[in-house]
C-alpha cells in the first residue's frame, strides 16, 4: 500500500509538468497571432465611428460586389489560345493539298476551256488525281446540261478543194438583216482569212453550200453564207454575236428576236458531216421533226450545235505543297482565237484548300477563320470589252487546326484559311487567262480554349477584397486627417 501510493503521488507530478509544457506552448503560438482583436470592453473608448468611414465603407463594400462579379464572368468566360508552329509531313501522303474550285465564265464555251495545273519547277499536269467537270450555260446563266468531250478526235477535211465560183453568199451589214428573216434557216460561218482552220474549211463550206442550194433551189428554206471577220462592212456583226474563235459556225432562223441565243456547230467539218447536220435545221423547218436548239447529227452522244456561250468549270484537284498556279484558258487544236474580243470574266463561286469540312466542323470554326477558309467565294471579275485581259489572283494559304472544349466532346478541325491579292493585267499580246497563283506556308496557326485555374480566381479574389478594403482604409484616414487639421485652424482662427 505504501508503494502505490509513492506511485501515484509521482504520476500526479508528471502531469502537472506536462500540462505546464503544454499550456507555455500555446501562449507562445499565440505571439505570432497577426489579427489581434481589441478587448470587448475597449473597443468603445479606442475606436469610433464617423460618416465618412460610413460612407467609404458602403462604397467600398458596392466596388467589391463589382469587381468580383466581373471577375467571376471573367472565370466562367474561357478564352482562346493561339501558337504558330512550323508544319511537318509525316509520309508522302501529307505532301499533298487537295483543292476545290467552281468557276462561273459567262463568254468562255466549255469546248474551250481549259484547266492546266503547274507547279514553281514548271511541271504541268502538277495536279494528281484531276477530276474536272464543265457545265454548259446559257446567256442568262442558266444551265443547259453536261459538257461531254467527244469520245473520239474529229476528223476535219484538210484536203478539200474547191475550183468553182465562191457559192455561199458573203454577208455584211447592208444584207445580214435581210437574208436573215428571208430564209427559214441561215447557217453562218464566221471567218479570218488569216485564220489557218479558215482556210482549211472554206472550200468544205462552199461544197456544202452547193449541194445544199442545189437540194433546196425552188424554196427558201436553208441559206449558207459567210461572213469576214476583218472586212470593215462585216467587223460589227462579229463584235455583236461576240465572235473570238475561228472559224465560229451559227446559226439563224427567221422568228428569231434580237435576244435570241443561236447555236453554235462543234462537230466534224466535212462535207457530209456539214450537209447533213444542215438538213435537221431544213427538217425542222419543215415540222418534219420537233424544233430544238441542240442536235446531235451523227448519234454519236456528244451535240453536234448547241446554244451555250458559257461555262461552269468545277473540280478537285490534289497539289503538292508547293508554290503553283491554277490556269484557265481558252485551248483548241481546231481553232484560232482573237484574243481581243476573248472574254474570260468569271465568278468564283468556291475555292478552298483541303478536305471539304462538315456542318459541325463549321459550327467549331472561329467566324474569322470561316470567312478566310472560303474568301474569294461568290467574287466576280469583269473583263473590259474590247481589252485583252488577264487575271491573276495570288492565294497565301494557311493551315488552321482548332480545338474545341473538352465538354463539347468534337475532334478537333483542320481548316486551310487564305488570303487574296486579285490583279488585272491589260496588254496587247497577252493572251486572256484566268491564273490562281497559291502559295501553301510551312506553318501551322494553332487555336485551343484556356480555361482560368481555380487557385488564379482565388487569388484574384484575395487581391479585389484586400486592395479595395486597404485603398478604403487609407482614404478615410487621409480624409480624416485632412478634417482634423481644418477643424484645428478654425478653432485658432488661422481660416480667416
Amino acid at each position: 500500500a505504501p508503494f502505490v501510493g509513492h506511485l501515484k503521488s509521482f504520476r500526479g507530478k508528471d502531469g502537472l509538468e506536462s500540462l505546464a509544457v503544454k499550456m507555455s506552448f500555446l501562449q507562445g503560438l499565440k505571439s505570432v497571432d497577426f489579427y489581434r482583436k481589441l478587448k470587448k470592453d475597449l473597443q468603445q473608448e479606442l475606436t469610433e465611428a464617423s460618416m465618412i468611414g460610413a460612407g467609404l465603407s458602403l462604397l467600398a463594400a458596392l466596388v467589391m460586389v463589382g469587381l468580383i462579379f466581373a471577375e467571376f464572368s471573367t472565370y466562367l468566360t474561357p478564352t482562346v489560345d493561339s501558337k504558330v508552329v512550323l508544319d511537318h509531313f509525316e509520309n508522302s501522303v501529307d505532301d499533298t493539298l487537295q483543292v476545290n474550285f467552281n468557276i462561273t465564265f459567262p463568254h468562255l464555251k466549255c469546248e474551250f476551256a481549259s484547266v492546266d495545273a503547274t507547279n514553281f519547277m514548271g511541271t504541268h499536269d502538277a495536279g494528281l488525281a484531276a477530276r474536272v467537270s464543265k457545265v454548259k450555260l446559257d446567256d442568262a446563266g442558266s444551265v443547259l446540261g453536261k459538257h461531254v468531250d467527244p469520245k473520239r478526235e474529229a476528223k476535219h477535211s484538210m484536203n478539200e478543194k474547191h475550183d468553182g465560183p465562191e457559192s455561199a453568199l458573203q454577208l455584211t451589214t447592208d444584207n445580214f438583216e435581210a437574208k436573215h428573216h428571208q430564209y427559214d434557216v441561215m447557217i453562218v460561218n464566221f471567218f479570218a482569212p488569216w485564220c489557218h482552220w479558215c482556210q482549211k474549211l472554206a472550200p468544205v463550206w462552199e461544197k456544202s453550200s452547193i449541194q445544199i442550194g442545189e437540194k433546196h433551189t425552188a424554196d427558201n428554206l436553208i441559206l449558207l453564207g459567210k461572213v469576214d471577220c476583218t472586212s470593215p462592212q462585216s467587223e460589227s456583226l462579229c463584235i455583236k454575236y461576240r465572235i473570238d474563235a475561228f472559224p465560229t459556225i451559227l446559226v439563224f432562223r427567221k422568228d428569231d428576236s434580237g435576244s435570241t441565243q443561236h447555236e453554235s456547230y462543234h462537230g466534224e467539218r466535212s462535207v457530209p458531216a456539214i450537209t447533213g447536220w444542215a438538213e435537221h435545221f431544213v427538217a425542222q423547218a419543215k415540222k418534219a421533226i420537233p424544233a430544238t436548239r441542240t442536235v446531235d447529227a451523227n448519234k454519236d452522244g456528244v451535240a453536234d450545235s448547241h446554244h451555250a456561250i458559257g461555262c461552269m468549270v468545277s473540280g478537285l484537284l490534289h497539289v503538292q505543297r508547293a508554290p503553283g498556279m491554277l490556269k484557265i484558258q481558252a485551248v483548241s487544236d481546231s481553232h484560232e482565237f482573237n484574243w481581243e474580243t476573248m472574254d474570260v470574266s468569271h465568278v468564283i463561286n468556291h475555292l478552298s484548300f483541303g478536305p471539304f469540312l462538315s456542318e459541325q466542323a463549321w459550327m467549331v470554326l472561329p467566324p474569322h477563320i470561316a470567312a478566310s477558309v472560303g474568301a474569294l467565294d461568290d467574287r466576280a471579275f469583269t473583263s473590259d470589252q474590247h481589252v485583252p485581259t488577264t487575271h491573276e489572283h495570288y492565294v497565301k494559304v494557311v493551315r488552321h487546326e482548332v480545338s474545341p472544349p473538352s465538354s463539347w466532346k468534337v475532334d478537333p478541325v483542320t481548316a486551310y484559311g487564305y488570303v487574296v491579292h486579285s490583279n488585272n493585267i491589260q496588254k496587247e499580246g497577252e493572251v486572256p487567262t484566268l491564273r490562281l497563283n497559291y502559295d501553301i506556308l510551312p506553318i501551322v496557326v494553332s487555336f485551343a480554349e484556356k480555361k482560368q485555374a481555380v487557385y488564379h480566381f482565388v487569388t484574384q479574389l484575395c487581391a479585389i477584397i484586400g486592395g479595395v478594403f486597404t485603398v478604403a482604409g487609407l482614404t478615410a484616414s487621409m480624409m480624416d486627417k485632412g478634417i482634423n487639421a481644418l477643424r484645428r485652424k478654425q478653432e485658432l482662427g488661422k481660416l480667416g
